[in-house]
Protein backbone atom coordinates (compact mmCIF):
# COMPACT_ATOMS: atom_id res chain seq x y z
CA UNK A 1 0.00 0.00 0.00
CA UNK A 2 1.35 3.10 -1.07
CA UNK A 3 2.36 5.33 1.48
CA UNK A 4 0.78 9.02 2.29
CA UNK A 5 2.26 11.98 2.30
CA UNK A 6 3.21 13.23 6.04
CA UNK A 7 0.71 15.98 6.96
CA UNK A 8 1.41 19.68 5.24
CA UNK A 9 3.31 18.53 2.86
CA UNK A 10 2.33 17.58 -0.72
CA UNK A 11 3.59 14.67 -3.38
CA UNK A 12 6.88 15.69 -5.03
CA UNK A 13 5.80 15.93 -8.72
CA UNK A 14 8.18 14.03 -11.13
CA UNK A 15 10.28 16.57 -13.74
CA UNK A 16 9.53 16.57 -17.19
CA UNK A 17 11.97 15.72 -19.83
CA UNK A 18 13.08 17.56 -22.84
CA UNK A 19 15.24 16.82 -25.57
CA UNK A 20 16.14 20.12 -27.91
CA UNK A 21 18.31 20.65 -30.48
CA UNK A 22 20.52 23.89 -31.05
CA UNK A 23 22.31 25.43 -34.05
CA UNK A 24 25.51 27.37 -34.16
CA UNK A 25 24.87 29.43 -37.21
CA UNK A 26 27.73 32.60 -38.28
CA UNK A 27 30.63 32.99 -40.22
CA UNK A 28 34.03 31.50 -40.36
CA UNK A 29 35.82 32.02 -37.53
CA UNK A 30 33.45 34.16 -35.12
CA UNK A 31 34.15 31.46 -32.60
CA UNK A 32 31.08 29.00 -33.01
CA UNK A 33 33.17 26.13 -32.39
CA UNK A 34 35.17 27.41 -29.35
CA UNK A 35 31.88 28.15 -27.66
CA UNK A 36 30.38 24.99 -28.15
CA UNK A 37 33.45 23.45 -26.61
CA UNK A 38 34.06 25.95 -23.78
CA UNK A 39 30.08 25.28 -23.04
CA UNK A 40 30.24 21.25 -22.93
CA UNK A 41 33.78 21.12 -21.63
CA UNK A 42 34.32 24.01 -19.74
CA UNK A 43 37.86 24.33 -21.50
CA UNK A 44 38.50 27.02 -24.58
CA UNK A 45 40.85 25.83 -27.75
CA UNK A 46 41.32 27.02 -30.81
CA UNK A 47 39.61 24.95 -32.97
CA UNK A 48 40.49 24.20 -36.86
CA UNK A 49 37.37 25.44 -39.11
CA UNK A 50 34.52 22.69 -38.73
CA UNK A 51 34.26 20.44 -41.86
CA UNK A 52 30.03 20.16 -42.55
CA UNK A 53 29.31 20.06 -38.78
CA UNK A 54 30.19 18.61 -35.37
CA UNK A 55 27.80 17.53 -32.91
CA UNK A 56 27.86 17.92 -28.97
CA UNK A 57 25.46 16.87 -26.35
CA UNK A 58 24.82 18.50 -23.29
CA UNK A 59 22.49 17.18 -20.50
CA UNK A 60 21.10 20.09 -17.84
CA UNK A 61 19.63 18.60 -14.45
CA UNK A 62 17.61 21.56 -13.59
CA UNK A 63 15.42 21.69 -10.76
CA UNK A 64 12.30 22.46 -13.25
CA UNK A 65 12.85 20.08 -16.05
CA UNK A 66 15.89 17.47 -17.50
CA UNK A 67 16.92 19.13 -20.49
CA UNK A 68 18.99 17.48 -22.91
CA UNK A 69 21.01 19.72 -25.82
CA UNK A 70 21.80 18.47 -29.02
CA UNK A 71 24.32 20.95 -30.02
CA UNK A 72 25.19 21.22 -33.75
CA UNK A 73 28.16 23.15 -34.12
CA UNK A 74 27.55 23.97 -38.14
CA UNK A 75 30.49 25.18 -40.49
CA UNK A 76 31.01 28.81 -41.64
CA UNK A 77 32.49 28.33 -44.85
CA UNK A 78 30.24 29.50 -47.77
CA UNK A 79 30.43 25.95 -49.89
CA UNK A 80 28.25 24.28 -46.85
CA UNK A 81 25.68 27.19 -47.27
CA UNK A 82 23.23 25.24 -50.56
CA UNK A 83 22.92 22.47 -47.46
CA UNK A 84 22.79 24.51 -44.71
CA UNK A 85 19.14 23.59 -43.79
CA UNK A 86 19.94 20.18 -43.36
CA UNK A 87 21.86 20.80 -40.09
CA UNK A 88 18.83 23.60 -38.27
CA UNK A 89 15.87 21.07 -39.74
CA UNK A 90 13.70 20.48 -37.24
CA UNK A 91 15.67 23.04 -35.02
CA UNK A 92 14.39 23.85 -31.09
CA UNK A 93 16.55 26.89 -30.93
CA UNK A 94 19.28 28.79 -32.86
CA UNK A 95 22.26 30.75 -31.80
CA UNK A 96 23.46 33.68 -34.56
CA UNK A 97 27.00 34.10 -33.74
CA UNK A 98 29.12 37.06 -35.12
CA UNK A 99 32.42 38.41 -33.82
CA UNK A 100 32.15 41.95 -32.29
CA UNK A 101 35.58 42.85 -33.72
CA UNK A 102 34.40 42.14 -37.32
CA UNK A 103 31.25 44.40 -38.64
CA UNK A 104 30.76 41.78 -41.54
CA UNK A 105 29.77 38.73 -39.53
CA UNK A 106 26.70 40.46 -38.10
CA UNK A 107 25.58 41.41 -41.51
CA UNK A 108 26.25 37.65 -42.29
CA UNK A 109 24.44 36.73 -39.01
CA UNK A 110 21.06 38.92 -40.42
CA UNK A 111 21.32 36.59 -43.52
CA UNK A 112 21.05 33.63 -41.41
CA UNK A 113 17.84 35.32 -39.65
CA UNK A 114 16.23 35.67 -42.69
CA UNK A 115 17.02 32.06 -43.65
CA UNK A 116 15.40 31.09 -40.36
CA UNK A 117 12.59 33.52 -41.02
CA UNK A 118 11.69 31.56 -44.36
CA UNK A 119 11.69 27.87 -42.80
CA UNK A 120 9.96 28.64 -39.46
CA UNK A 121 6.68 30.19 -38.32
CA UNK A 122 7.07 32.94 -35.67
CA UNK A 123 7.55 31.45 -32.44
CA UNK A 124 8.54 27.76 -34.05
CA UNK A 125 12.23 28.57 -32.88
CA UNK A 126 13.81 30.43 -30.27
CA UNK A 127 16.79 32.59 -31.71
CA UNK A 128 19.26 34.53 -29.80
CA UNK A 129 21.74 36.47 -31.13
CA UNK A 130 25.11 36.02 -29.86
CA UNK A 131 27.91 38.79 -29.90
CA UNK A 132 31.43 36.53 -29.30
CA UNK A 133 34.74 37.85 -28.69
CA UNK A 134 34.41 40.34 -26.37
CA UNK A 135 38.00 39.62 -24.86
CA UNK A 136 39.31 41.62 -28.21
CA UNK A 137 37.16 44.62 -27.10
CA UNK A 138 39.73 47.13 -28.27
CA UNK A 139 38.95 46.21 -31.89
CA UNK A 140 35.28 46.25 -31.13
CA UNK A 141 33.74 47.17 -34.97
CA UNK A 142 30.20 46.11 -33.56
CA UNK A 143 28.50 48.34 -30.69
CA UNK A 144 26.71 46.37 -27.57
CA UNK A 145 23.63 48.58 -28.61
CA UNK A 146 23.79 47.74 -32.27
CA UNK A 147 23.17 44.01 -31.25
CA UNK A 148 20.38 44.79 -28.71
CA UNK A 149 18.69 47.15 -31.27
CA UNK A 150 18.85 44.18 -33.86
CA UNK A 151 17.50 41.67 -30.96
CA UNK A 152 15.08 43.93 -29.79
CA UNK A 153 13.35 44.68 -33.33
CA UNK A 154 13.43 40.97 -34.59
CA UNK A 155 12.32 39.48 -30.95
CA UNK A 156 15.42 37.62 -30.15
CA UNK A 157 17.46 37.10 -26.95
CA UNK A 158 20.52 38.55 -27.08
CA UNK A 159 24.17 38.35 -25.19
CA UNK A 160 28.16 39.37 -25.58
CA UNK A 161 30.03 36.62 -24.82
CA UNK A 162 33.89 35.45 -24.80
CA UNK A 163 34.45 31.52 -25.38
CA UNK A 164 38.69 32.53 -24.68
CA UNK A 165 37.76 34.18 -21.13
CA UNK A 166 34.53 32.21 -20.87
CA UNK A 167 32.32 35.56 -20.12
CA UNK A 168 28.62 34.56 -20.13
CA UNK A 169 28.96 31.39 -21.86
CA UNK A 170 26.94 29.30 -19.99
CA UNK A 171 24.36 32.27 -19.31
CA UNK A 172 22.89 32.61 -22.98
CA UNK A 173 22.40 28.82 -23.05
CA UNK A 174 20.65 28.97 -19.90
CA UNK A 175 18.97 32.07 -21.56
CA UNK A 176 17.91 29.77 -24.20
CA UNK A 177 16.87 27.01 -22.06
CA UNK A 178 14.78 29.09 -19.93
CA UNK A 179 12.89 30.44 -22.83
CA UNK A 180 12.38 26.91 -24.20
CA UNK A 181 11.11 25.96 -20.99
CA UNK A 182 8.77 28.84 -20.91
CA UNK A 183 7.00 27.93 -24.17
CA UNK A 184 6.76 24.61 -22.69
CA UNK A 185 4.31 25.78 -20.19
CA UNK A 186 2.42 27.49 -22.38
CA UNK A 187 2.27 24.75 -24.69
CA UNK A 188 1.30 22.69 -21.61
CA UNK A 189 -1.83 25.49 -20.89
CA UNK A 190 -2.55 25.09 -25.11
CA UNK A 191 -2.34 22.53 -25.84
CA UNK A 192 -1.39 21.44 -29.21
CA UNK A 193 -0.51 18.44 -31.93
CA UNK A 194 2.76 19.78 -33.63
CA UNK A 195 4.86 19.77 -30.25
CA UNK A 196 8.47 18.29 -31.32
CA UNK A 197 9.57 18.12 -27.68
CA UNK A 198 10.36 14.46 -26.96
CA UNK A 199 12.84 12.61 -24.39
CA UNK A 200 16.14 11.29 -24.30
CA UNK A 201 18.42 10.90 -21.77
CA UNK A 202 21.32 8.85 -22.66
CA UNK A 203 24.39 9.82 -21.35
CA UNK A 204 26.21 13.79 -21.71
CA UNK A 205 28.97 15.58 -23.07
CA UNK A 206 30.30 13.28 -25.67
CA UNK A 207 30.62 14.90 -29.22
CA UNK A 208 30.87 12.61 -32.51
CA UNK A 209 31.40 13.84 -36.32
CA UNK A 210 29.10 14.23 -39.27
CA UNK A 211 28.47 15.73 -42.33
CA UNK A 212 32.16 15.31 -44.08
CA UNK A 213 32.18 16.22 -47.57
Amino acid sequence: MAQAAAPGTSPQRPRPSYMYKVVLLGSMSVGKSSLAYRYVRNDFRELLPTVGCAFLTQTLDLDEAIVKFEIWDTAGQEKYQSVSHLYYRDAHAALLVYDIANKQTLSRAKLWLEELEKRFLPNEIVIALVGNKTDLATEREVTTEEGEELARTKGLLFMETSAKSNHQVNDVFMAVVQELLRREEEKASKPSPHGRSTVDLRGSGERTWCCRS
